[in-house]
């Protein structure tokens, strides 16, 4: 039988040609696993609001996997040494960052199932694939958990400064068309180097981190928690939640198997056995819009009226505000509703509710972003640099909102 060949060539629209690094990293992309990516979409409910935002996980994955390939260039060239075998697992680590990711990205982890994060869920596909792949993925998951010796190479894969942000950030500004997000990734790997076994960029590229921080908050404001992203979001994961009501009171609702069977269970961390592993990895975006598009029809008044609003786009209204929503305008909006539909409390509830949104663009306590100076002494770069924002873009930013159907505001 013939060899095939596994040294495939992937175009991409934004870094141009990503190539596959070895035959392990081909058959990793092979399995249906990580296929399934293809099926998830990046942005989730976003596409309602940015026509364009509808590439998916697999894109991203791949996207992060060449990153880290330049990354791993750059670093020998400046003479930090890194084995074949460190190399393939920071590549096979990169690339299954995200796999535990379920339909629509987020909207799942607080419906489906019982807040699992999609991290740990990650966790749990890479040692099923490091069984079928008698073991070959140990080093990868041991960088991935951060329990190599080596503290940079997880910083590569998850800091404030990873390539799984600078992949998401330039690809989802592109796909998006909010020009704010592009980010130079080539310029900012550049400058990368490691000191002390730390992740640090040369301070010549500190202009660069600058503008990747503001582009991270904008990026933020004006596409992950725009206010019409949000309550698509906010409405899917409340459709989820109460097609699992119904179900568990006995009403069989029409969906795949694979939903279904998330629907009748509650499913937390310690079951995720092997076979709901299976389960889990058979579901994505398809399974929950055609499941919407028959559910807009259903008897329960809940569940279809938020179920067409996803799938007509006539969605809820959402107010921002600096200040808390106060229970008194709550508790207004609810009783009109109540009143208007003949609903119980219970019921008004997935149609009138508030919560709060933040963002912080770099994080003071976690791990700082290293600037490598000059003397080769190391600085956050909050510290380094001249710029004031940069001070106010580490101080978290919280906007208040509530949710209401539009007819509320016509009565």
């Amino acid at each position: 039988m013939s060899q095939i060949n596994k040294l495939k060539i992937l175009n991409d629209p934004i870094y141009g040609f990503i190539t596959i690094p070895n035959t392990l990293v081909y058959d990793l992309i092979q399995h249906p696993y990580f296929q399934r990516l293809r099926r998830i979409s990046q942005m989730g409910m976003s596409y309602l609001v940015y026509p364009g935002a509808h590439h998916t996980r697999f894109h991203h994955a791949l996207g992060c996997m060449h990153l880290m390939q330049k990354a791993v260039q750059t670093l020998r060239f400046k003479g930090v040494e890194i084995s074949t075998e460190e190399e393939t697992a920071l590549y096979i680590a990169i690339l299954l960052h995200d796999i535990g990711h379920g339909p629509f990205s987020h909207a799942m982890e607080h419906s489906i199932v019982e807040d699992v994060h999609h991290e740990e869920i990650s966790l749990l596909f890479m040692n099923q694939l490091n069984k079928e792949f008698d073991g070959k993925l140990s080093l990868a998951i041991q960088i991935f958990k951060g329990d190599y010796h080596r503290k940079f190479m997880l910083q590569l894969i998850s800091s404030q400064l990873d390539m799984d942000r600078m992949d998401y950030l330039k690809r989802d500004s592109f796909y998006s068309g909010v020009a704010e997000g592009n980010i130079n990734s080539e310029r900012l790997i550049q400058m990368m180097n490691v000191e002390n076994d730390i992740l640090v960029i040369e301070e010549k590229g500190i202009y660069s981190v600058e503008k990747f921080l503001v582009a991270r908050r904008l990026m933020y404001w004006q596409a992950y928690l725009h206010k019409t992203s949000v309550v698509a979001e906010l409405i899917l994961t409340k459709i989820l939640k109460r097609a699992k009501e119904l179900t568990q009171k006995g009403i069989v609702l029409p969906s795949s198997e694979p939903l279904q069977f998330f629907m009748q269970n509650k499913i937390t961390l310690n079951e995720f056995t092997p076979n709901i592993l299976k389960q889990f990895a058979l579901l994505d975006d398809f399974d929950i819009v055609s499941a919407i598009k028959s559910w807009q029809f259903h008897d329960d008044y809940v569940l279809s009226s938020l179920s067409s609003m996803i799938i007509n786009r006539d969605l809820m209204k959402i107010q921002m505000s600096e200040e808390k929503i106060s229970k008194e305008q709550l508790i207004d909006f609810k009783t009109r509703y109540i009143e208007k539909h003949q609903l119980s409390e219970k019921e008004a509830e997935y149609f009138v509710f508030k919560g709060k949104l933040k963002n912080q663009a770099y994080n003071k306590t976690g791990e700082p972003i290293h600037i490598l100076k000059k003397d080769r002494s190391i600085e956050d770069v909050v510290e380094a640099s001249d710029q004031l924002h940069l001070k106010a873009l580490s101080k978290p930013v919280t906007k208040y909102y509530i949710c209401f159907p539009k007819v509320l505001l016509e009565s």
